[in-house]
């Protein structure tokens, strides 16, 4: 298999930056087409659900409140219930792109390639491995970032026209609606196209990479999630034994205070409860504490996030091109 990736002699006269562009559009064509098309119709979606379908909604929830405890009152359900499944398919569309992006990176721009043996062809048109490389990173990073970003984009204003208006909007800090709203899938798409393409160079069977790089991508984004929490200060809010915990926000850990000033975790959470408020008394309490992050942390912790995500596509690209230099020896510089 090693041989597979042996470069031939390559013409002296190095292809132009337009051919191989145009190359690399003939061999991958139908996903070109069939990325816009989800780009298309997602957006599609999501400027419908910010605007007549957010109205709709907004107007049924005024009627919803309007009838009280009045038996039989009618109001719009079906905008309602509408406004809803639409919000959770956008929203799970712009999450799950960074996802298809890692399987095209690794199932067809160089999983199939290798196995196919397509690649040699190209080094034999002037075409370096390294040069190569750069164009299945280069073109395609330029593409998945602005898809992204767009239907980013679009979410963020479907989600702030219902904002305070449909009560079934999602808040700011319900974790789906806090990645799509934000740079997250951005870096994220990035990474997936990095991570398939190091995958493709490995393993060299498109379904192999294919499956690899799924997997890899949704074991950083789980890395990333578990870490968000911890990757901004967050902020402490006390209340009485009474209130109970308070903080509206990413929760970052809570429990109760004592009057040595020690943070222990909270046996129950209603101080006017007779069973808890005595196992309060005997634990010394003196009030609830909750660790969280408010909306002002938005965006230091999407910018800190994604910043991660992107230094991880740095180095897996880094790895992509060591590992098919090494490969190939002195053909890829």
């Amino acid at each position: 298999m090693t041989a597979a990736l042996t470069a031939p002699a390559a013409t002296d006269r190095p292809a132009p930056a337009p051919r191989q562009l145009r190359w690399l559009y003939r061999l991958h064509r139908p996903a070109l087409l069939t990325g816009t098309a989800i780009v298309l119709l997602t957006g599609a979606a999501l400027l419908w659900l910010g605007g007549p379908l957010t109205d709709a909604s907004a107007a049924a929830w005024k009627q919803y409140d309007a009838c009280g405890f009045t038996p039989r009152c009618a109001y719009d359900q079906s905008s309602i219930l509408l406004y809803k499944d639409v919000s959770t398919y956008t929203t799970t569309a712009v999450l799950a792109l960074p996802f298809l992006v890692a399987v095209w990176a690794g199932g067809s721009l160089t999983g199939r390639e290798l196995e196919s043996g397509t690649i040699r062809l190209a080094w034999t048109q002037g075409v370096s491995p390294t040069r190569w490389l750069a164009s299945r990173l280069a073109f395609p990073a330029v593409l998945t970032a602005a898809a992204t970003g767009l239907l980013v984009w679009l979410h963020r204003l479907a989600w702030t026209a219902a904002d305070g208006r449909v009560d079934t909007a999602k808040p700011w800090y319900d974790f789906p609606t806090f990645y799509a709203n934000g740079t997250v899938p951005v870096s994220l798409a990035l990474a997936g196209l990095a991570v398939g393409v190091l995958a493709g160079l490995l393993l060299r069977r498109s379904m192999a990479a294919l499956a690899t790089a799924a997997a890899a991508l949704g074991a950083l984004w789980t890395a990333v999630h578990t870490a968000l929490p911890h990757l901004w200060p967050p902020v402490t809010e006390v209340s009485s034994l009474r209130d109970g915990p308070t903080g509206v926000g990413i929760a970052v850990g809570e429990g109760i205070l004592t009057a040595d000033g020690d943070r222990l975790a909270a046996p129950c959470h209603s101080g006017t409860m007779d069973g808890c408020r005595s196992t309060l008394a005997d634990l010394d309490a003196v009030g609830f504490y909750r660790d969280f992050h408010p909306v002002g942390h938005y965006w230091p912790l999407q910018l800190v996030a994604s910043g991660v995500l992107l230094l991880v596509a740095a180095l897996v690209t880094l790895a992509a091109f060591r590992l098919l230099r090494r490969r190939t020896g002195q053909a890829a510089g």
